[in-house]
């Protein structure tokens, strides 16, 4: 049977989609074995996705099983409260960076930030980009916690001011996650940012339909030639699963809600 029009739309976004994918695995009952299916299923599709991410515990085993492909391995410190020292984080940081890591996802001090110590924040993210030196840095802002969209934009602000490659809105692990109107004030500051400096929207994003709303935004305001691996990711781990089965002619299906 011919495949209809919506049909091959639907595949074409679902491609486009997989190669922007940090494909993810933050379980707490993660398993080497795990990481290495995760690792798996990131070259297996008709395009590679853009990044593992998993456990500072199982970066070695991603770089064993990816080798110098080109899927990204990418993990997690201060992860996922963002409360720990900052001699600690960057210790894990350099831990993580020479068992392999390609990308490190830092937890901003959220929390700190929010009750006015943005000191606090932007030393955390610049003493980690130094650690991290031209491998990337992505920031995660923990957004479904902030009160309103004024406070996504100071405190994404602060880490790209501090150092940021990316601005990431969610670890996953609080009540609320990625929302559009989160991503939207992010974009905003990306805009004006005067370098380059991406997004990563995490959390809450399992399906074509969600893909679509955050790639539409992005290409409203930065454009339709932006969202590359370089500038744009997802965060997901259910998200895999719906863009493989809207390549092979799948329902599409429904939008998820998100808040801050």
């Amino acid at each position: 049977m011919a495949m209809s029009d919506e049909a091959r739309a639907n595949g074409i976004l679902a491609r486009r989609a997989l190669a922007l994918l940090d494909l993810t695995d933050l379980a707490e009952d993660a398993t080497a074995e795990g990481a290495r299916a995760l690792c798996r299923r990131a070259v297996c599709g008709p395009v590679p996705v853009a990044a593992v991410c998993l456990w500072p515990r199982f970066v070695a085993v991603a770089r064993e099983a990816l080798g110098d492909g080109p899927v990204r391995i990418a993990t997690v410190v201060n992860f996922p409260d963002g409360d720990s020292p900052v001699a600690a984080v960057i210790g894990e940081t350099g831990a993580a960076l020479a068992a392999g890591a390609d990308e490190i996802d830092l937890v901003l001090p959220w929390r700190a930030v929010l009750a006015g110590d943005t000191a606090a924040g932007s030393a955390m993210v610049r003493d980690v980009k130094a650690r991290c030196g031209d491998r990337l840095l992505k920031v995660i802002l923990e957004t479904g916690e902030y009160p309103d969209p004024d406070s996504v934009t100071v405190a994404a602000g602060l880490a790209i001011a501090a150092g940021a490659d990316f601005i990431k809105t969610s670890t996953g692990k609080t009540a609320h996650s990625a929302s559009l109107p989160a991503a939207r004030a992010m974009l905003g500051v990306i805009a004006g940012a005067g370098r380059p400096v991406g997004l990563k929207p995490s959390g809450g994003i399992r399906t074509l339909a969600d893909a679509k709303a955050y790639l539409d935004l992005a290409d409203a305001i930065m454009g339709p030639d932006w969202a590359t691996p370089r500038s744009f990711r997802f965060g997901a781990s259910g998200l895999y699963g719906a863009l493989i089965g809207a390549m092979d002619g799948g329902p599409a299906g429904q939008a998820t809600t998100g808040s801050y």
